[in-house]
Parts: structure tokens; sequence; C-alpha cells
């Protein structure tokens, strides 16, 4: 997995490509609940990601946990068709602001 960070207009976006699995959610896990705690508002893009484990959607919790701890903003964007089902089957479509882009994410912010 490769993970890549920016600064956007409102936000601080985090990108990650590849698959989050087991091997790679450390890597995750390491980035996501702290960039939440420092900044106001997070947009996590997806698109490039293929597949997320039960491991994965643990790190996404840590994260979404410390945004409200925090009362810091979350927002997902770009999931695809499989990994938006694997996050329906899970029950956490109810848990995280989902968006289709990042434009959209920026927009749910704001």
């Amino acid at each position: 997995m490769e993970i890549t960070e920016t600064q956007l207009d409102g936000a601080w976006l985090v990108a990650a490509s590849g698959r989050i699995d087991s091997n790679s959610a450390p890597e995750l896990e390491a980035v996501l609940p702290d960039r939440v705690q420092h900044h106001e508002a997070t947009i996590m893009d997806l698109s490039g990601i293929a597949y997320v484990s039960s491991a994965g959607l643990r790190v996404f919790l840590k994260g979404v946990k410390a945004a409200k701890a925090t009362r810091h903003k979350l927002v997902l964007t770009g999931l695809s068709a499989t990994v938006h089902e694997v996050f329906e089957i899970s029950g956490f479509t109810a848990i995280f602001a989902i968006e289709p882009d990042i434009d959209a994410g920026l927009a749910a912010i704001g």
C-alpha cells in the first residue's frame, strides 16, 4: 500500500492505493488516527484501494473514534463498489461520512 498526504483548502488529504489488509493496515494505522486528531478536517481518499480486510476496518474505526473524540471531521471518498460493499456489510456506512470523490468530500466538510 502507498500513502500520500496533501493539504487542501480546508482539509488534510490522506490518499491510499493498493490493498488494506493485515500486512498493510499497520502502515495506515500509523497515519490516519494521528492526522484526524491534529487536523480539524481530514479526507481519506480510497479511490486507489481495491480491497479492505477486517484489519483495515479496525484502522478506520480507530480513525472515526479519534475524530469524534476531538470533534474533528473525517470523510471517506472514492470507495470502489467492492470496498463500499465491505463497509455496508460491516455497518460502517452508518458510522462514516462517505462521499463519491474529493470535491464532494470538501463540500461535505464545508
